[in-house]
């Protein structure tokens, strides 16, 4: 994606693009690059079509018209469910031969971007196998786990910075399953390190923006090192993102189980890679876990599930306002 996007902004222009999946960012990022390099972001030439809305007949009737100002013009047609195996049902219908035809022979001075927001396509369909041959197809998909170090290591070579491995795995931790997030924490690191500036494991502990589960990690440690004072001040943060106590008793029932698990799995000689392949948490979950384990016996970890399960109850009866309860936990699991 990143690729088609450079290629773009050197102004590397193709006649008709096919951009499917379901990351919206992927589209508004390739979408604004192309209003930006086709119409130098003057949106007079632009036409905008919903083919849940407006046949691709049209929508192409469109595109070989000649632009009445400048020299050309761009056409996003969007959600073209043709190429799923269940089309959504609409009253006309789609001239699909038409579509054929113009992908063989596209008009110079038009641009078209069609678009399919969806998670699978119909690889059978005539059509979709004449779209991914004929037109420069751009990959639109969610990033996969596997995927996210690609994806941050690509976004910090675009912002000219560096990342060492720890903070490597906190960014991959927080934010790698939300690629507009992600590309908002690197360029708030940019900014902070500087061109040709080293991301460390500090740097990105102090500026990227935590998430729940992760700062439910900084509440375990609390508890472990046994600072109540700490303790609170995590469970303070966590009230400012509107996390509810339940909520929380949840991530850390999460936290202290999976230490637990990694410890049974590592008592019977499993590595750290087979863990994680066992468990199917993220790889940076599970090394935080397995520094943890050799602190608590299975015996305390037990008891701490344990009274997480009783206050956890308790909430839900309306035995005791959550808050109170929460803090009370704390003191005791301290």
């Amino acid at each position: 994606m990143m690729d088609q996007i450079t290629k773009i902004k050197s102004n590397q222009i193709q006649p008709v693009y096919f951009a499917f999946g379901t990351e919206s960012f992927f589209l508004e990022q390739l979408k604004n690059k192309l209003i930006k390099t086709v119409l130098e972001g003057d949106k007079t030439n632009l036409s905008l079509y919903d083919l849940e809305e407006t046949s691709i007949q049209e929508v192409l009737a469109d595109a070989e018209t000649f632009p009445f100002f400048g020299e050309r013009k761009l056409i996003f047609a969007n959600n073209a469910s043709f190429v799923k195996t269940k089309p959504d049902k609409s009253p006309f219908e789609h001239n699909l031969t038409y579509l054929q035809e113009y992908l063989q022979n596209p008009p110079e001075y038009t641009i078209l971007l069609i678009t399919a927001p969806y998670e699978k396509l119909d690889e059978r369909k005539k059509i979709t196998k004449q779209l991914k041959k004929l037109t420069h197809t751009i990959d639109c998909q969610s990033v996969k786990e596997k995927d996210a170090k690609s994806w941050i290591q690509s976004l910090m070579k675009s912002y000219e910075i560096h990342i060492d491995r720890e903070a490597m795995e906190i960014l991959e931790a927080e934010v790698s399953n939300n690629i507009q997030l992600l590309q908002s924490e690197i360029e708030k690191l940019a900014l902070f390190v500087g061109e040709n500036g080293v991301v460390t494991k500090e740097i990105a502990g102090q500026l990227v923006s935590h998430t729940p589960t992760t700062t439910s990690i900084a509440l375990v440690d609390a508890v472990m090192k046994g600072s109540i004072q700490e303790a609170i001040g995590i469970y303070r943060d966590l009230e400012k993102m509107n996390e509810d106590p339940i909520a929380m008793i949840g991530l850390l029932a999460y936290q202290f189980r999976m230490i637990l698990r990694v410890k049974q799995l590592k008592k019977k000689g499993y590595s750290q890679f087979q863990i994680q392949k066992s468990i199917g948490a993220h790889p940076y979950v599970i090394k935080v876990a397995m520094a943890r384990e050799a602190r608590l016996s299975e015996e305390r970890l037990s008891s701490i599930i344990c009274k997480l399960a009783e206050t956890d109850a308790k909430m839900k009866r309306g035995l005791m306002e959550k808050g109170l309860a929460f803090e009370l936990l704390l003191m005791d699991l301290v």
